[in-house]
């Protein structure tokens, strides 16, 4: 689904004494399919630009747009339900958002207020428990009676049961160890591949944006500052440095090694593998580590 953001300003408490700007004349297209990284400072303005995808918040003027869908100052929130069930968020700790008895009741209490069946609604909570990586018989189980992680995977699966076309992730690994945080981007992955999904990433992990975006998005005091690949992005870390952003370690120790041999490599590596290459292509050149 594609998704385009037309000269977006977005300002709290709008007409008020307390008035703050928040977003400025964002103007940004995500085609469909797309699996978008957005990265910046706490208070650069990335969570208010997601909370637009599905229509938590209007814009104070600009055009967003969804699909078909239009999210304008215009429009009335009660015309705006059905973004909802075409653009699922999962936000930092999903897992404070359970609340049924069963997990079967929470995964199904999304669709069904949608007006899906009970019978069809059960159908997903069984597909999806096993494709956040639980077994079925959790469903009969209480939420709460869960680990930290599996609370996750089922709030995760009770935003994937509305079968949204947009996929919004802020912050989804907050709080987990390095191994759960890379199972549960592999399973972001493979669904937004999988389903052919329009997925926008916010994350602190540069990581993560290097590995899994086809573009990045930098957002510095309300604005977009820059868009591009994540070689584009990544190519000149002393900029990110002085945005006070970080690298990814390869592409960190890559600016190390080029600063001591006095040269660059002529390609920007975002694995170790990269790296090797390029090192090696290197010295087939004739440059000497």
């Amino acid at each position: 689904m594609h998704i385009s953001f037309q000269q977006v300003e977005y300002r709290y408490s709008y007409k008020t004494p307390f008035e703050k700007l928040a977003l400025e004349d964002i103007t940004l297209s995500i085609p469909s399919g797309q699996f978008l990284a957005v990265i910046g400072h706490t208070g650069s303005g990335k969570s208010t630009l997601l909370q637009h995808l599905n229509a938590l918040l209007k814009p104070t003027s600009g055009l967003v747009k969804v699909g078909e869908y239009e999210i304008s100052p215009e429009k009335k929130m009660k015309s705006l339900k059905p973004v909802r069930q075409k653009v699922g968020i999962v936000f930092q700790f999903p897992e404070h958002q359970l609340f049924e008895e069963t997990v079967l009741k929470d995964i199904c209490y999304g669709p069904m207020n949608f007006g899906v069946s009970e019978e069809e609604a059960k159908e997903r909570a069984k597909e999806l428990i096993v494709k956040v990586g639980l077994s079925e018989d959790i469903l009969h189980k209480s939420p709460f009676d869960l680990s930290g992680g599996q609370m996750r995977r089922v709030a995760i699966a009770g935003v994937l049961a509305m079968n949204p076309d947009v996929l919004v992730l802020d912050e989804p690994t907050a709080g987990l160890d390095p191994r759960g945080q890379r199972e549960i981007m592999d399973m972001f992955y493979d669904l937004h591949k999988e389903k052919g999904l329009s997925t926008i990433l916010v994350t602190h992990s540069m990581e993560d944006a290097a590995h899994y975006a086809d573009e990045i998005v930098i957002m510095q005091k309300g604005q977009l500052k820059r868009k591009g690949s994540p070689q584009d992005i990544f190519s000149s870390p002393e900029e990110l440095f002085e945005m006070g952003l970080d690298v990814p370690d390869v592409v960190r120790f890559q600016f190390k090694l080029e600063e001591r041999i006095g040269r660059k490599l002529g390609v920007t590596c975002l694995t170790i593998e990269e790296l090797a290459e390029a090192v090696r292509s290197s010295e087939k050149g004739g440059g000497s580590l």
